[in-house]
């Protein structure tokens, strides 16, 4: 069972600091047990007490069969519900009341804001904030998206503006971003590279036989460039091509751009390509794949891609910033513009029609993983900036220096 939001008995005899706890903040169970387990186990390595909060879901008693506290708080990641988003700060507040966590990172837009808030008020000594991208508020177009920003931007700007935090961001381009509009400060902010990956369980595999495999792993939003991959599909199959194209993933009812399954039915039945909806054996996948795509109009750092990379699979992305520090053009990949369905196809047609060259980028991809992206390497990056902002703050460091 979760433990319970309000009422936790504190720690017997335990004061504030004497125990460094802990907090990971996300809006979804998924994206904490895909993304931030591996730096859960890390920090309980160092002898540190982890506790983990998002919404419920199906993977929160994952988190909790992997020996951490879990934490029930709701959250509507669409929702703009005065009252309902009072409730969420909160429900976060009395929680750090409850805990008195030496240190609280918040994952994604609204834990940030709220958390930030909660955390505050709160009086915690050390705030993390991670901006994954500039989302669907600050990178969106469109009248929805630019009455929100009217709306978000304060509080953005209050939720970063605390002494005692560092924001960390996944590439200098966001980061650039926020400081141009004045809601952070280059000396609280750090970056850091997204997520890391166990490079022995991603790990390279045969390429398969039979005609080439083109794998789009992602969430299946508008703003990941699903209907630009369906569109270079239908071009190359006109073209004669021999090959499938799989999208691998779900729609994702909490975010305004997802697509609905009654549209990628639709795709898949005029057979332009393959929907297999999430998938629990991501390895397998990747493994079945020729190519891995990613035609987002905007990203942070795609972990599809480091997933990828680490797979030693070549890859065909937009270019944009988050994709640049997977993909270097020519050596373990294409990159193309963004919303160009013909730089996308003439992108996939190579390496379609090229075996060698898949095969020759999909080693320098396994490299680039190896070199920038494993769990040790990007974990490592993260508590050193909790050391350094625990220490700024007059706290107990995670790694005793």
């Amino acid at each position: 069972m979760a433990v319970p939001l309000v009422g936790r008995p504190h720690v017997s005899g335990v004061a504030r600091g004497a125990v460094t706890r802990v907090v990971l903040v996300a809006n979804t169970d998924w994206y904490l047990y895909n993304h931030r387990l591996s730096l859960a186990e890390a920090l309980r390595r160092l002898g540190r007490e982890v506790h983990l909060v998002s919404p419920d879901g199906p993977y929160a008693v994952r988190l909790q069969q992997a020996g951490f506290a879990w934490h029930a708080v709701a959250l509507d990641r669409k929702g703009t519900n005065l009252l309902h988003e009072v409730r969420t700060w909160r429900r976060l507040a009395d929680l750090y009341a409850a805990l008195q966590p030496a240190l609280v990172h918040h994952f994604t837009v609204k834990p940030v804001i709220y958390g930030s808030l909660a955390a505050r008020q709160r009086s915690i000594p050390a705030l993390v904030n991670s901006i994954t991208g500039r989302g669907y508020v600050f990178s969106g177009r469109g009248l929805r998206p630019g009455l929100l920003r009217l709306v978000v931007r304060p509080l953005v700007s209050y939720a970063l503006g605390a002494p005692n935090q560092r924001v960390i961001f996944q590439h200098q381009g966001d980061l650039d971003a926020y400081l141009a509009m004045g809601l952070v400060q280059a000396d609280r902010s750090a970056v850091i590279p997204g997520s890391g990956i166990d490079p022995e369980r991603f790990s390279p595999q045969p390429e398969p036989a039979g005609d080439a495999v083109v794998l789009m792993p992602s969430r299946m939003l508008w703003d990941k460039g699903v209907e630009d991959l369906v569109e270079a599909s239908r071009r190359l199959r006109r073209a004669g091509l021999r090959f499938r194209t799989v999208l691998a993933g779900s729609p994702d009812p909490g975010n305004p751009t997802s697509i609905s399954e009654q549209q990628l039915r639709a795709w898949a039945a005029e057979g332009s390509v393959e929907w297999i909806g999430q998938q629990e054996d991501m390895v397998s996948v990747y493994a079945g794949a020729h190519i891995v795509v990613l035609p987002s109009h905007a990203e942070g750092v795609p972990r599809a891609l480091i997933e990828a990379a680490a797979m030693g699979k070549p890859i065909v992305a937009t270019d944009l910033p988050g994709c640049r520090k997977v993909v270097t053009p020519g050596l373990n990949g294409l990159l193309v513009p963004s919303r160009d369905v013909e730089a996308l196809s003439q992108a996939l047609r190579v390496l379609i029609e090229h075996p060698a060259r898949r095969a020759d980028m999909g080693v320098e991809s396994r490299t680039i993983a190896l070199r920038s992206f494993t769990d040790d390497i990007v974990n490592g990056q993260i508590i050193d900036v909790y050391d350094s902002l625990l220490r700024a703050v007059g706290q107990p460091t995670l790694q005793g220096g």
